[in-house]
């Protein structure tokens, strides 16, 4: 590992080191005022009102962003870090995906989840020994999902998933338009959440020199929310590729707290993934850390 990737770990460690402390300081305390968001599915939990219990509106908070697709706005930046790379395997990628999540109520009975992801990449040694750094592709994706769970509980959401070529430089992106199906199913229960997300993209204009894009992304998810409003999250963001023929399989594991910081709800997440499964010249391993504002109703 070269100087720059190591002075790039140790600054990544301080500041995973510096967000866990942080949790740990404020989970006591920082709802000492209640939210006022009670998710749906509270009262099922044996929860009162949105300010009856300070603690129990944090953690309800925390489920209900555990949920892909649930009635909060929420603005992440999502920090990764990946190892390992590139043709000579000492390549490093860093990515910050800003991921907003913006529910619209259609009617009474039906919302529509916008759900963005922009990524900013800066890398190095990924293509031959060059660095490239700006804007890669955007997935758009809409969910039309109903606003109460269904009889056995089960959460859900179907719509588009749209590529859009926003990279600013090529070996960042496609370069091509793309369109697929996304859905997501997912079931709350006694501090657990689990279910799936996945989409696929078809290329449907673009670059005529470049390859067409065919890929399926699975990220089934399982994570468990405690009473002081940590969250534990235990997942894959799994990618195939039906040109190159080849899976992407990263295992990841997050450790998230809610805090309060003045009257600002914010989660902080750590964690660290393993590539199970990769392209020659994939990364070996990588770290994430993320700060996501909330908004509550």
């Amino acid at each position: 590992m070269n100087n720059a990737m190591k002075s790039k770990l140790n600054l990544l460690v301080a500041t995973c080191a510096l967000l866990t402390s942080l949790t740990q300081a404020q989970s006591e305390s920082v709802f000492d005022s209640p939210l006022t968001l009670a998710p749906a599915d509270a009262a099922a939990a044996g929860g009162g009102g949105a300010g009856d219990d300070p603690k129990t509106n944090a953690a309800d908070l925390a489920k209900t962003l555990a949920n892909p697709i649930g009635a909060l706005i929420s603005v992440p930046f999502q920090n990764n870090f990946d190892f390992g790379g590139g043709p000579a395997g000492d390549g490093f990628q860093y990515k910050l995906n800003l991921q907003p999540v913006v529910p619209f109520s259609l009617t009474e009975d039906w919302l529509l989840i916008s759900r963005t992801i922009l990524p900013f990449v800066y890398q190095e040694k990924i293509v031959g020994t060059s660095s490239q750094a700006g804007l890669a592709d955007t997935l758009q994706s809409f969910f039309l999902s109903p606003v109460k769970p269904t009889s056995g509980g089960w959460i859900w959401g179907a719509g588009p998933a749209l590529l859009l070529p926003t990279a600013t430089d090529d070996l960042l992106g496609a370069e091509k338009w793309g369109a697929g199906p996304t859905a997501v199913v997912l079931k709350q229960q006694n501090g657990w959440t689990y279910g799936a997300l996945v989409n696929h993209i078809w290329s449907f204009a673009g670059e005529s020199s470049r390859a067409d894009v065919s890929a399926t992304y699975l990220q089934p998810f399982v994570s468990f929310t405690t009473k002081k409003a940590t969250t534990f999250t235990l997942n894959t963001e799994s990618t195939y590729d039906w040109q190159g023929h080849q899976w992407t399989v990263p295992l990841n594991f997050m450790v998230q707290q809610l805090v309060k910081i003045g009257k600002q709800p914010i989660a902080l997440a750590v964690g660290a993934r393993y590539y199970a499964d990769k392209p020659a010249d994939g990364p070996e391993w990588g770290l994430r850390f993320a700060v996501i504002f909330l908004f509550p109703k």
